[in-house]
């Protein structure tokens, strides 16, 4: 079994800073990557409404829950709350869809998606004849409220926010009576994010990692696009720790005390991520590796009109 380390959140609470991401995990393929990830030792797994897969991913937790190979405190579970329910009375119905999708009491985590609110009650991307998002006039602090009374009525253990920027965080704080937990942002090397990483450490707040490797597969991906994983700077890296790519990038979120959650489907690969554990970068190589910054953000949600999109600040 992985060993994998702890982080411990402000609260107390402890999770895993390796999990399992599945988002572009498709239908027909999450379950049995969940399955072969709990196999593997995995203990941590991320999840959203908005990933349209959460009832195959409950489907793998109910059969490694039966085969007796896990326990529900055993596994950390992540999930999010997306833009079109920032309602404060849409939040908790909300969580309950994510809850029976997965087929749990409770999460461990439930995060905010996205610091922007949609237009409720139609598509989870409602857009205007001139293919604009329609905002909704909801503010992300009234949606944190209703967060807070998930924690209350134990719905979900711990709560936090996901894409929110440097300002967006401090006035959460400075509102919340439950602290964010975690924050959830893209981290690689070509973004590698220090400044927001520093300013939510000083805030007690743990920093989880998305698309660690780069999201190779996002959908808006172009020919010619700088492929992370193909970075010869990185490939010399990794042949001097005779690692692969993916791993020293998973090793280089942990040695910058990050949670890191890499997604994939291959049984292979799910285990190679994990067998990170064995080595650590020199001082000179987490160097060398965040040399390669160059604000290179792949995942924005692209030409969105709206007053709390967080990209428009500096970070």
């Amino acid at each position: 079994m992985a060993n994998v380390p702890l982080v411990v959140f402000n609260n107390g609470r402890s999770c895993p800073v390796i999990g399992l991401g599945t988002w572009k995990s498709k239908p027909g393929e999450v379950a049995q990557a969940v399955k072969d990830a709990i196999d593997a030792g995995y203990r941590h797994i991320d999840c959203a409404h908005i990933y349209g897969n959460e009832k195959e991913v409950g489907e793998a937790l109910k059969t490694k829950f039966l085969e007796g190979v896990i326990k529900r405190e055993d596994i950390f579970v992540t999930s999010k709350l997306w833009c079109t329910f920032h309602r404060p009375d849409l939040v908790e119905g909300a969580l309950k869809t994510t809850l029976q999708n997965l087929g749990l009491e409770y999460l461990d985590l439930y995060l905010i998606h996205w610091p922007q609110a949609y237009k409720e009650g139609g598509e989870l991307f409602p857009i205007d004849d001139a293919g604009k998002a329609i905002p909704s006039p909801v503010d992300y602090l009234d949606t944190w409220k209703a967060m807070e009374a998930q924690v209350d009525k134990g719905l979900t253990k711990s709560i936090g926010i996901s894409n929110f920027n440097k300002n967006q965080v401090d006035r959460v704080m400075e509102s919340a009576r439950i602290k964010p937990a975690v924050i959830q942002i893209e981290i690689h090397p070509y973004l590698n994010q220090q400044k927001l990483i520093d300013h939510c450490k000083g805030l007690g707040i743990a920093i989880t990692a998305y698309s660690p490797l780069g999201s190779p597969d996002r959908p808006w991906a172009k020919p010619g696009d700088p492929q992370l994983l193909e970075d010869p700077r990185l490939k010399s890296i990794a042949d001097r720790y005779s690692k692969s790519v993916a791993q020293v990038l998973i090793r280089y979120a942990v040695d910058r005390g990050l949670i890191v959650i890499p997604k994939s489907v291959t049984r292979s690969r799910i285990q190679q991520n994990l067998d990170v554990l064995d080595f650590q970068l020199s001082p000179e190589d987490v160097e060398l590796v965040a040399s390669l910054e160059c604000n290179g953000r792949l995942c924005t949600m692209g030409d969105v009109h709206h007053p709390d999109y967080p990209f428009h600040d500096e970070y």
